[in-house]
């Protein structure tokens, strides 16, 4: 008769480590996720308050890219106040996210709520001093742009993909790079599972890109009719996020 090979039982250590190991990739796949929807959110606020500068002062408050060719062109066929309108808010947009980077990036997710109750009370002034027809134009892209800038460092990357809240180009190249590797059937370098694929995160950051999209729709409708009130809206959604958002980065 034949010898019978004994497997030797698992072991109390290693079904514990195969419990931590499944609970920890559970939690980081968790985490990820609610980052993507934290990011798609933010992604329309970031739209929408776009539309609403586009609309209100004739500049962009988030979108640099567009800033920098209505500059351009504008100073060459000579109508430098439009043009040094544009440059105001690329000034104060660099400024703004220099500040995020220098104070709010080494803190992390610890600063972000800071960074949601400053953007929303920057929005909530911005009402206030439109109503009270206080607010220059100059100051009004001014301070818009400023806040802006700081809230792109509220979320740089959900997991390991990196992301940008306001520049949808950077965003539309990725999702085309992720697809053309998923259809190439690449490896995902930096994978955090089986289930983070480059076709998982092209679709996350479509989302994101649909969320800009969205918020630049509701903005384009609204403001129109209800003029500096339409920030209303991204004003409370950010006072919740500041209440409520979590250390680990999903909101209650």
């Amino acid at each position: 008769m034949a010898d019978e090979v004994l497997q030797p039982a698992p072991t109390g250590a290693s079904v514990a480590k195969s419990q931590f190991a499944g609970d920890s990739a559970r939690s980081l796949r968790s985490a990820a996720r609610n980052e993507a929807r934290l990011a798609a959110l933010l992604a329309t606020i970031a739209g929408f308050v776009d539309a609403y500068g586009i609309i209100a002062y004739g500049v962009f408050v988030s979108f640099m890219s567009g800033n920098t060719t209505q500059t351009g062109y504008q100073a060459a066929e000579g109508e430098f106040g439009p043009a040094s309108a544009s440059a105001l808010a690329i000034l104060f947009f660099f400024v703004g996210a220099f500040a995020g980077a220098l104070f709010v990036g080494p803190l992390g997710r610890r600063a972000r709520r800071l960074v949601f109750a400053f953007v929303a009370a920057t929005l909530a002034a911005i009402i206030g001093l439109t109503q009270l027809r206080l607010l220059s134009t100059g100051f009004g892209i001014a301070i818009v742009s400023f806040a802006m800038g700081v809230f792109n460092s509220a979320l740089s990357r959900f997991g390991a993909q990196a992301v940008s809240l306001t520049f949808v180009t950077g965003t539309l190249s990725r999702v085309g790079s992720h697809l053309a590797l998923a259809v190439r059937r690449a490896p995902l370098t930096d994978s955090q599972g089986p289930w983070d694929t480059h076709l998982r995160r092209a679709l996350i950051l479509a989302r994101v890109w649909a969320g800009f999209i969205a918020g630049a729709i509701f903005a384009g409708a609204a403001t129109p009719r209800f003029g500096a009130w339409v920030l209303s809206a991204p004003v409370l959604i950010l006072a919740a996020l500041a209440a409520f958002d979590r250390r680990d980065g999903a909101a209650r």
